[in-house]
């Protein structure tokens, strides 16, 4: 019996192996963090799959658009994120709150903890957010992250990334990840990228240059879709 007929779809969990192992010794501050004893499963009842849900009454109309938050644009190469977030049947997930959060152009965070020697970026605060339309396609407008070093290794370098939250229809529905752009160097070198075990299951955190969604003279389209559950989903990030 597979998987689809073993499990019911609302549950099926993603297949072993897919996601960051709790504890990836090249990912040092995993070993400080990581649960020391097995994890214990708690089925979900009707209350931990219901229960508060954002609406878009507490969506701000430019929180899609982070080159637009400010009295200027910011500085870097402008850039589209679009995407759909689906279940693990391919069906659309509407409604859905997507947030991301990132690095400005220059790799610096604009977080009071981030003492990276780069600007910041005044016109840039790193963090936007909006709800999936009926089709659960969701469209960011943003520039692109700069890689950063970090205390990880010798010469260590992150890759540019942008971190993606996706809330489901309760509080408890939550996934968390990372997204990578293409043709990165960095990646074979990144202890959280590659904490996720098997080349494929990596491939779902890198986006896809898209050119039907680039618009001319003015930003280049990425496409990064978000499969929640089942054997395509999107590698939680560590």
């Amino acid at each position: 019996m597979g998987e689809s007929d073993s499990q019911s779809p609302g549950y099926r969990r993603s297949r072993i192996g897919d996601g960051p192992t709790n504890n990836s010794p090249a990912y040092r501050s995993t070993a400080l963090r990581h649960p020391k004893q097995p994890l214990v499963i708690v089925p979900q009842t009707l209350s931990e799959i219901t229960g508060p849900v954002f609406g878009s009454e507490t969506l701000g109309v430019l929180d899609h658009d982070l080159t637009v938050q400010h009295a200027a644009p910011p500085l870097g190469e402008r850039i589209i994120l679009e995407g759909r977030v689906l279940d693990e049947d391919g069906r659309s997930v509407p409604d859905a709150l997507v947030e991301i959060w990132q690095a400005n152009a220059a790799g610096r965070y604009a977080h009071a903890d981030d003492t990276h020697d780069a600007p910041l970026d005044a016109n840039f605060s790193g963090a936007g957010r909006r709800l999936t339309d009926a089709n659960g396609h969701y469209r960011f407008v943003t520039v692109k992250p700069g890689a950063y070093p970090w205390e990880n290794h010798d010469n260590a370098w992150r890759p540019a990334h942008v971190h993606f939250s996706v809330f489901g229809q309760s509080f408890l529905t939550r996934l968390v990840t990372q997204m990578y752009f293409p043709g990165d160097p960095l990646l074979v070198l990144d202890p959280i990228f590659n904490s996720v075990p098997g080349d494929r299951a990596r491939q779902r955190l890198v986006s896809t240059f898209d050119l039907s969604l680039t618009e001319p003279g003015w930003a280049l389209g990425y496409r990064f879709d978000i499969v929640l559950r089942g054997r395509e989903a999107t590698p939680t990030g560590l």
